[in-house]
This record gives C-alpha cells, sequence and structure tokens, in this order.
C-alpha cells in the first residue's frame, strides 16, 4: 500500500468568486480522508484583475504580446493563495502538509487548438508556503491530444468508490462552466455539459452591479422565454459528441440582450439546466441520482430546474455526505499525489487522451 500524504488542494474556478483550499489525506488511489477546509473570497480587486487579464488573454490568443498586466495579475493572484494556504493551516492546525496541489486561475481555454492557460506561479507558491508545489495539471493531456479537462472525474469516481450510491450516477459540478461525470463501476465518462454560472453572473454583473444571484431570486422573480432559449439550445456544441470541454466565455449572454433583466436572469438559468440535462443523450444508461457540486448547487432556481428535466431525485453533496465548497480542492490534492507517483490524471474516457496520462509539474521549496 502507497503512503498516505496530507495535501492541501487549491481551487480558483472559472465563476472568480475566490479560492477553495481544503486539506485531504490520501494515498492518491482507494485512502481519501477530508480535512478542514475554507473558502476565501476574492475582492473586488482581485475579481476586477482576473477579468481583466481573461480579456487580455484573447488578445494574446490572436497574437499579442503577454501583457505586463498579465503577469501583474498572476503574482496578485499566487499571493492571495499563499494567504489561502496560510489561514487553512491557522484553522486546521495542521503542520504536516506534505504537498500542494495548486490549480491556478483559468483565463484562456482552446482545446481546439490544444491551448490552456492557467495562471499562477506554482514555484514562487512553494518559497511563500515552504511546501512543494504540483501545479499545471492540464498541459501534458492536451500535448496527449486530450482535451485538457474537465479533470476531477477521478476524484469522483474514488468518493463513488466509499460511498453506498446505487450506479450509475451522475456527478455534475456547476461551477463558471458545467461539467458531469457518469460512473457506472469501472465506467467513467466526463466532459462539460455547456454553461454554469458564468453567464448568469456576467449578466447580474452587468444589470445588477452584484456578483451572483443569490439563491437564483432574481432569475425567480422573471419568466423564462421558450424563444431565447430554445435558440441557446440549438448551439452544436450540444450534439457533439464527448468528450469534450468550453472556455468560460464560449456561452455569452448575447441571446437574451434584448430581455428584461430577471427574464435574462431566469432563461440563463434555465439554459443551464437543460444543457446538463441533455447530457442524458450521452450516457450508456440514465442515471439513478443526480448529485450536484460546485456553486450552482446554492442556486435553488437552478437546482429546481435541473429536478424538473431529470425527472429523478437530484442531491446537493451535503446530502451524500460530501463537502461541495471544497471538491474541486480536494480533487486537485488528489491529484497531485497521483502526479507525484506517476498515476493517471486523466482516461481517454474524460478527455480524449489516446491513452491514461499523467502531468502536473513539481517545484521543490
Amino acid at each position: 500500500m502507497s503512503e498516505i500524504l496530507k495535501v492541501i488542494g487549491l481551487m480558483s474556478g472559472t465563476s472568480l468568486d475566490g479560492i477553495d483550499a481544503a486539506v485531504l489525506e490520501t494515498d492518491g488511489q482507494d485512502v481519501i480522508r477530508p480535512g478542514a477546509a475554507l473558502t476565501l473570497p476574492y475582492d473586488s480587486q482581485t475579481r476586477a484583475l482576473l477579468r481583466d487579464a481573461i480579456d487580455t488573454a484573447r488578445q494574446v490568443a490572436q497574437g499579442a504580446p503577454v501583457p505586463q498586466a498579465i503577469r501583474e495579475a498572476e503574482r496578485h493572484l499566487t499571493e492571495a493563495h499563499a494567504r489561502a494556504v496560510a489561514a487553512l493551516l491557522d484553522k486546521s492546525g495542521v503542520r504536516d502538509v506534505a504537498l500542494i496541489g495548486f490549480h491556478g486561475q483559468t483565463i484562456l481555454h482552446r482545446p481546439e487548438r490544444r491551448w490552456t492557460w492557467q495562471i499562477g506561479d506554482g514555484a514562487l507558491l512553494a518559497r511563500l508556503t515552504g511546501i512543494g508545489v504540483v501545479n499545471d495539471f492540464r498541459s501534458a493531456d492536451m500535448k496527449a491530444g486530450g482535451q485538457g479537462a474537465p479533470l476531477i472525474p477521478l476524484y469522483h469516481a474514488a468518493l463513488a468508490r466509499q460511498s453506498r450510491l446505487a450506479q450509475p450516477i451522475a456527478i455534475v459540478n456547476i461551477g463558471g462552466v458545467g461539467n458531469v461525470t457518469y460512473i457506472d463501476g469501472d465506467t467513467v465518462l466526463a466532459f462539460d455539459t455547456g454553461p454554469g454560472n458564468a453567464p448568469i453572473d456576467d449578466w447580474m454583473h452587468r444589470h445588477t452591479q452584484t456578483p451572483v444571484d443569490q439563491d437564483g431570486a432574481f432569475a425567480r422573480s422573471g419568466r423564462i422565454k421558450s424563444e431565447a432559449l430554445d435558440a441557446m439550445l440549438a448551439h452544436a456544441y450540444f450534439t457533439r459528441l464527448p468528450p469534450k470541454s468550453l472556455d468560460r466565455m464560449d456561452f455569452g449572454t448575447e441571446a437574451v440582450a434584448v430581455l428584461s433583466p430577471a427574464d435574462g436572469a431566469a432563461t440563463l438559468t434555465a439554459f443551464t439546466a437543460a444543457s446538463i440535462a441533455q447530457a442524458r443523450a450521452h450516457f450508456p444508461q440514465a442515471p439513478e441520482t443526480w448529485v450536484v457540486t460546485g456553486g450552482g448547487r446554492h442556486n435553488k432556481f437552478l437546482m429546481d430546474q435541473l429536478r424538473a428535466r431529470v425527472n429523478v431525485p437530484v442531491l446537493a453533496t451535503e446530502d451524500v455526505g460530501w463537502d461541495g465548497d471544497a471538491m474541486e480542492a480536494e480533487g486537485f490534492a488528489y491529484l497531485a499525489v497521483r502526479s507525484l507517483r506517476g498515476l493517471p490524471l486523466s482516461l481517454p474516457t474524460t478527455t480524449g487522451v489516446r491513452q491514461p496520462i499523467t502531468g502536473g509539474k513539481f517545484y521543490a521549496v
């Protein structure tokens, strides 16, 4: 049996809401013991820096040089992650952490060009924390023909093995982008389903100057406009066979631009739910249960919309004893150990990579 390590995982998702940090004890295979976790919300300055970095990254993709602003955003982001590690160590009292799994912040994901860009300086984080760091989880997969995403499915499968949930199950992460892991015994399939919270959050930011639709209350006050919803669901992405993945900006809000703020929020929320439900077309069998993680599970209107479309139990992670706020951070802790031990991080059925492949880069203190 491999040694069990105590690891910190860090995740800052495309929703731009903050940093999730979690302690995990794991051998990188079947032993999973979650520990303390916390979320360090981004302040308005950090969120603005990251929004600017995302906008600028698209210009770099068209041939512009990498500007100093992105380098400054990367340093600012890395220092924020170091503060999250310090806060988690203080909260947990843990002192014998062997490793940090550091995802960084995705500012551009273009799988069709074999290009993904996560800012975050692994060497700097190792120096600031005094703990070895694994980052750059996606590049090796993309170089080997994969989509580079989603990467948490192997952790989902490990959790499912430890649970008593009847299979097949679908574990849905609703972050900025939505993704799903289908698990039935040894079968693990995964892909991005479509938009997650990103278009909703961008709509709320533009029309209400608030970062999110708290509990989905604003969307619930509006009406779903079927014509706009049907137009968005006609996007070619949904009929493309998986594996497949998306960038945060692949689905915007143009289709609802003429709607009232409340109706636009309602229609965008229904769009996220409907695109997740449509993922069933790519499963071998209908899931017995859907388990929802990520920030989207807090949106009650979104959860109601999803339940109405799948007609089987739709549970939040807390309903099955998992921490939905910490799951992705735990997942990157798990992947960091797998990287250290040369174990696969992705499979042909999760990213489309030609064969199971490891990845990540290690930075010693």
